[in-house]
């Protein structure tokens, strides 16, 4: 397919890129930042940056004609970059553009990245989750600008979704890591409350690339939003031990594996056949016990 991935020029966005044309597809990247062209790093994969501010209509609309499908990563990355205002305001006019123009358009398919504080995080002994692991049956609940724009997002997709026929396929990332951020985690491990925000969970960006390529082939319709995440914490503890010592008052729904993320990406497994295979364990070399 011929593909455009938006917010190329960042972490993930880079990932996914390499992992697109590595299987054979052709990628468009497009970013409001980078070095356009035929310099850089992503011409050098194969894939020159075409400069697009997608806050802009126009430009959303020249940026994915004659594509097949999207992957939609741009975005303000989190809170507390910018104003709640200015975050919110240019996360939902990206999305509503790119969903807008897909349909004007008649791409095939839109894989876009929601994210996992539309479940409620940040979470801590004082604003518990309502069960563990937390899954997809806990959404809504947007606690900052930044969620509220990922649950508009999603608001959008069924609409627009359900009015063209396209697939908008929303992606709840966790945390993404990559290996130059493990060395860091070691840090975490005296002060469970310095990771609870957000259950101790993270993402490998390698697995989010393939994530992203899986959203784009599974037999889904609508607009069905998935959490992507490890399948491990970041801790060097038990999971059960640390829902224990930090929310004793919480529901776990089931048994735990020992270091299980309590972030469940079992309905991706279900209807995506995603799998994280991915572990900062692995990449430290202090494998699951």
């Amino acid at each position: 397919m011929r593909i455009a991935v938006t917010g190329a020029s960042g972490k993930t966005g880079r990932a996914v890129v390499e992992d697109l044309l590595a299987h054979g597809h052709e990628v468009r990247a497009v970013d409001v930042a980078g070095t356009p062209g035929d310099r850089g790093e992503l011409a050098d994969l194969g894939a020159p940056l075409l400069r697009a501010d997608l806050t802009d209509f126009g430009d959303t609309v020249d940026a994915l004609t004659s594509v097949d499908a999207v992957v939609h990563l741009a975005a303000i990355p989190a809170p507390g970059f910018f104003t709640d205002a200015r975050t919110f305001t240019a996360n939902t006019a990206m999305n509503s553009n790119v969903f807008l123009a897909a349909a004007k358009l008649g791409v095939g398919r839109v894989v876009w990245t929601s994210s996992e504080t539309t479940l409620g995080f940040p979470f801590g002994p004082r604003t518990p989750p309502r069960y563990l692991p937390v899954d997809e049956e806990h959404y809504p609940h947007p606690t900052s600008a930044y969620a509220l724009s990922k649950v508009v997002g999603e608001t959008l997709a069924e609409h627009i979704s359900a009015w063209s026929g396209i697939p908008i396929v929303g992606l709840r990332l966790s945390n993404v890591h990559d290996a130059a951020d493990y060395p860091k985690i070691p840090g975490f491990w005296d002060d469970p409350s310095a990771r609870v925000f957000n259950l101790w969970s993270y993402v490998d960006v390698r697995d989010v690339a393939r994530a992203c390529r899986l959203a784009l082939l599974a037999e889904v319709t609508g607009a069905p939003a998935y959490v992507i995440a490890a399948g491990d914490t970041l801790m060097d503890r038990p999971s059960a031990d640390l829902a224990a010592e930090v929310f004793p008052g919480v529901p776990v729904r089931r048994p735990l594996g020992p270091y299980e993320s309590l972030l469940s990406s079992d309905k991706a497994r279900d209807e995506l056949g995603y799998l994280p295979r991915e572990s900062w364990r692995d990449v430290l070399g202090l494998p699951l016990a």
